[in-house]
């Protein structure tokens, strides 16, 4: 299979983008279209900036879209119901593949921490957890097969899927680790058993994605972006997406201070200790899965912009490993192979 290369994606996109602005008669008024960051995912977003009328951002996705059940859109009614800061929805043309968003601007919390790194952050952070509390409290309540969050879910299958993912795009194409029948074998029981502990956790509405890439500062607030994957999992998810975070790196000074915040606006009575220990399977899944999804990004689709957040994470995945007795079968596998973990 020939992947196309992102100039050729943008560009095809960037036709049906102009097809849209000529269609809601925008083409003459527009002074510029700036194409945004890609993020992992089958969406290229532009910045379209018209006379005299504030910015937009247009997401163009792989084809044509349904509007009625695009996940972003079916997400973003639910969000609106709790309510937590998300960006309206202003306009869409289903046959062009496109969906017109409001322009948040371009600072999130991970670009307000590389300009301002000696700012206490902890304030803001903790506003982010807020936002995790009541999307798994206002989840509970709105609970409905209308949305689809409540039918999706990040069970033993999915999460044992991402960790195998991992194997194949990080070790096997990204670092050429050539994997033994047996220690392929013994990888995927240790994965199963951490993802069947994981799926034994309390279930809550999960982001999914709940990190410093996905948090915009705007008007004084944090607004969710990148939701349309969101679903049930381990309530102990998005806090883990949020604190052990691949594009930011938090003392664990004030990790253990928003852990404690969390189990306060949560009511949470479990003891810190066993908590912890949630937190830090959570964490070691879901570093493991990012490794996965940078060597994907690097080999499949020539994308180089993760590289540089593999050693962070790497150093992540290190912590657990050896903290724990419990992956100590897990270290050795992986250590075999990968030189940051011994």
């Amino acid at each position: 299979m020939t992947i196309a290369s992102s100039h050729q994606v943008t560009r095809e996109r960037r036709k049906r983008l102009q097809l849209y602005l000529d269609r809601v008669g925008l083409s003459d008024q527009t002074t510029s279209v700036v194409p945004l960051m890609d993020d992992a995912s089958d969406r290229r977003y532009f910045r379209v900036t018209p006379l005299r009328k504030p910015s937009l951002v247009i997401a163009v996705y792989e084809g044509a879209i349904n509007y009625a059940t695009l996940p972003f859109v079916n997400v973003a009614k639910l969000l609106r119901q709790m309510p937590v800061p998300i960006p309206n929805i202003l306009d869409h043309e289903a046959s062009l593949g496109v969906l017109v968003l409001e322009d948040l601007g371009n600072v999130t919390i991970q670009e307000h921490m590389q300009t301002e790194p000696n700012q206490d952050h902890t304030t803001l952070y903790r506003k982010a957890v807020n936002l995790i509390e009541i999307l798994q409290r206002r989840g509970r309540s709105l609970a409905s097969p209308i949305y689809f969050p409540f039918g999706l879910v990040l069970d033993v299958t999915k999460l044992t899927w991402e960790l195998d993912f991992f194997c194949e795009h990080f070790l096997e194409t990204y670092r050429g680790v050539v994997i033994s029948t047996d220690t392929r074998r013994s990888l995927h029981y240790e994965f199963q058993n951490l993802a069947e502990e994981l799926a034994a956790e309390p279930c809550a509405l999960c982001h999914r994605d709940y990190h410093s890439r996905n948090l915009m500062l705007c008007r004084n607030s944090i607004y969710l972006i990148d939701f349309q994957d969101a679903r049930m999992g381990p309530y102990t998810y998005d806090l883990a997406s949020l604190l052990k975070d691949s594009y930011v790196e938090l003392s664990e000074q004030v990790i253990e201070e928003l852990i404690s915040y969390f189990l306060k606006v949560t009511h949470n009575t479990v003891p810190l200790t066993q908590f912890r220990q949630r937190f830090d399977a959570v964490c070691l899944q879901r570093n493991l899965k990012a490794l996965g999804t940078f060597g994907a990004q690097a080999t499949a689709y020539q994308n180089d912009r993760y590289i540089k957040y593999m050693p962070r994470t790497l150093g992540y995945i290190r912590e657990n490993l050896q903290q724990h007795t419990r992956f100590g079968k897990l270290h050795d596998l992986l250590a075999t192979s990968l030189p940051e973990l011994r």
